[in-house]
């Protein structure tokens, strides 16, 4: 009974307001629903890759050629604001020319999807799927 109480209450209002939270800023879904210690982990651990993936001069992608392109691009986008904000100031290089960059784009890529499995959890803890 108590269960099925907090699963209408939770997920009454607007429930796609942590999922886009969390794919705009790694671990702001959570934070939404006061899990501090959760949210703080995502934004250091997807941030930190994020952003040590650039520091090894990995590649963003801008724009898919192949299907291979396509997936690395998807993969980014799922980084938020982090990718947007890179890419206005210019960020990730072009094209790959030091062994680094090579994991560098691996960095980048697993970051984002990292933050699109992190703001899928914060959608599922709001809604009540996930306790």
């Amino acid at each position: 009974m108590a269960t099925s109480t907090s699963k209408t209450t939770a997920s009454s209002g607007f429930q796609y307001g942590p999922l886009l939270a969390g794919w705009l800023l790694p671990g702001a879904g959570h934070f939404m629903q006061r899990m501090w210690v959760r949210g703080t982990l995502l934004l250091v651990a997807i941030g930190g890759m994020f952003f040590l993936g650039l520091a090894m001069q990995g590649k963003l992608y801008t724009s898919a050629q192949n299907i291979l392109d396509m997936l690395g691009l998807a993969g980014d986008l799922g980084s938020g604001l982090f990718y947007l904000i890179s890419r206005q100031l210019g960020l990730g290089a072009d094209s790959v020319q030091v062994t680094t960059a090579d994991y560098g784009t691996r960095f980048i890529v697993v970051a984002g999807l990292l933050n699109v499995i992190a703001a899928v959890d914060a959608h599922n803890l709001y809604t009540g799927r996930k306790q």
